[in-house]
């Protein structure tokens, strides 16, 4: 009984923390494109975007990642046996994955909490897809517990990111050509 409490934790902290991490990023555009803006709009909407993204990173994100590696390790204290499971070694890869982006998403964050622009905004919407694909590689392997037919998923992976590279493409051209007809 005390596991599908712990693992139910676990899952509701690992959700707020990919929502925390896909909102943070969608800031990180919104705040570079802030920081191109002319002046009062520049200050006004920096000054905002800020503010929110430390609430967003300081309240939710990073005690989202924490309590979700937390409520992790004690689903794999209680069933240590997982860990032979080779879908659960792929799994873990990937959650170190997923620290790093989270660390690398920090280090944007200071960045742009002191005014210091160091990417486009269009990088950072391409930057967003990767926790997606994090998430849809680990919501697969969870539920089909299945990490050894490699071909498809690895085929598969990588057809899910060309097609949201390919998506990205359309959305940043049919944009281009909103802002230009306006």
């Amino acid at each position: 009984m005390e596991y599908n409490y712990i693992k139910s934790l676990h899952l509701i902290f690992v959700i707020t923390w990919f929502a925390g991490l896909f909102y943070i990023v969608r800031l990180f555009v919104y705040q570079i494109e802030a920081f191109h803006k002319v002046s009062p709009e520049k200050e006004i909407l920096g000054k905002q975007f800020k503010i929110m993204a430390k609430r967003l990173w300081t309240i939710i994100t990073w005690p989202s990642m924490i309590l979700a590696l937390g409520f992790g390790i004690w689903v794999i204290a209680l069933r240590p046996f997982y860990l032979t499971d080779a879908w659960m070694q792929v799994k873990l890869g990937f959650v170190i994955a997923l620290i790093f982006y989270h660390v690398k998403c920090h280090s944007i964050y200071k960045e742009l909490q002191n005014d210091k622009v160091r990417y486009s905004s269009n990088f950072m919407r391409l930057f967003n897809e990767g926790a997606t694909i994090i998430l849809f590689a680990v919501v697969f392997l969870v539920i089909l517990k299945n990490a050894v037919n490699w071909i498809y998923g690895v085929v598969g992976l990588m057809l899910f990111s060309l097609l949201l590279m390919l998506g990205y493409r359309f959305y940043k051209r049919w944009r281009e050509r909103n802002e230009n007809s306006e």
